[in-house]
């Protein structure tokens, strides 16, 4: 529990197998520029969630090729299993696979609530017709998309990508990470607030804001479409909660961030 009276929920988490966590995290970090707090590993994220009173992680990682689906969703979904009930995972797809339809079905069979996709670092965007079916399949199966969103470097996951697939497929839900858009916030919030198939999540955004700045896109979006997330391993959730409590929000407000919000989306208990 946050603050003695919040469930919380880390919805935007990434794990790697202990032999590849330092180079996957090393590769995050260089095509940021930037240096993350932590290693990667399930048992720091729990010794993190253990400190700072987080009940909850949704854990994931990212497919950049076709080959990496089945080993990182059968990796995910071993860790859920070994968690004691820490742990939700989401499935990761690609948008060469051509094996399309059976990842899906493998996802759900593995007892993953969502997916996970990363448009920068896998290379594609967000409305190239390649992913079309990946949207398609998702919807169907009822699995929300948890999607990096924003990046001022390139042009694979901004505002002007993302607002035609959501206004396509309706019944898709999608979570934007970074506050909807990573370095382009403002323009994201602008275009994407007031939808009712998106969501965000706070991660990798308030500590470059600062949280005047996090308050008012969180605000423009409306609680109701916001979760809270640290991006671990590169970011801090001790830190980050201390800024999302310093906003002045309700405590209702606060629970559907910190939780409310991310249990309806997923169905978690």
């Amino acid at each position: 529990m946050i603050a003695q009276k919040f469930y919380a929920i880390d919805s935007h988490c990434h794990v790697y197998p202990s032999k590849i966590a330092a180079a996957a995290v090393g590769a995050t970090d260089a095509f940021y520029g930037v240096k993350s707090c932590f290693d990667g590993s399930t048992d720091t994220l729990l010794a993190q969630m253990k400190q700072t009173g987080v009940d909850h992680a949704l854990i994931q990682s990212v497919a950049t090729t076709p080959k990496q689906v089945g080993s990182i969703n059968n990796f995910i979904a071993e860790t859920v299993k070994n968690s004691s009930g820490a742990f939700t995972g989401l499935g990761t797809l690609h948008p060469d696979s051509e094996t399309l339809e059976q990842d899906v079905e493998n996802i759900v069979l593995l007892g993953l609530l969502g997916v996970k996709l990363h448009p920068d670092i896998q290379r594609f965007k967000i409305d190239d017709y390649r992913c079309l079916k990946i949207y398609e399949l998702c919807e169907k199966a009822g699995l929300p998309i948890l999607m990096h969103t924003g990046d001022n470097r390139y042009d694979f996951s901004n505002p002007n990508r993302l607002l035609p697939v959501l206004n396509i497929y309706t019944s898709l839900v999608v979570i934007g990470g970074h506050l909807g858009g990573y370095s382009v916030w403002d323009e994201a919030s602008e275009k994407l607030s007031g939808l009712p198939n998106f969501y965000v999540d706070t991660s990798s955004s308030i500590s470059i804001l600062g949280v005047d700045e996090a308050k008012k896109i969180i605000e423009r979006y409306g609680v109701d479409h916001v979760l809270f997330g640290t991006d671990y391993p590169m970011f801090d959730q001790k830190t980050e909660i201390e800024y999302l409590l310093k906003m002045g929000f309700s405590d209702e407000e606060y629970e559907k961030i910190f939780s409310k919000n991310a249990k309806r989306i997923f169905g978690l208990k």
